[in-house]
């Protein structure tokens, strides 16, 4: 099964997550979560469910608002503000599938100083 193959409903997904699938709607209206929309229907995938767990566990853990959650994305990848260990960040793949998390930070290359080629 594909991790990033849409194919569960609203119900399935929430029923996964124990929650409401009003919650799940809140998550979406707050920009935190795009699932897949067919008409008025949505599909989440593996690594929507994965994000969403992600998520659920920095605002009930950590006591982050989705506000805050959406606020703090925009500056850091969501395992600074859990500070989830190394071996769970190599398994994460919900962190690569949300539009929010930057896919990866740039790093600033300067040219070779001059000086340095004399030396």
């Amino acid at each position: 099964m594909k991790e990033d193959k849409a194919f569960f409903t609203i119900g399935r997904a929430a029923e996964m997550l124990e929650v409401h699938p009003r919650t799940l709607r809140n998550y979406e209206e707050a920009g935190l979560i795009s699932p897949l929309r067919k008409g008025a229907w949505r599909y989440y995938s593996l690594r929507d469910i994965q994000w969403i767990e992600c998520l659920r566990e920095m605002v009930h853990e950590h006591g982050v608002s989705l506000n805050g959650v959406k606020k703090l994305l925009k500056f850091t990848p969501c395992w600074n503000i859990i500070n989830c260990s190394f071996e769970k960040r190599k398994r994460c793949s919900a962190f690569f599938s949300n539009t929010l998390v930057p896919k990866k930070i740039a790093r600033l290359v300067l040219p070779p100083d001059k000086n340095d080629l004399a030396a």
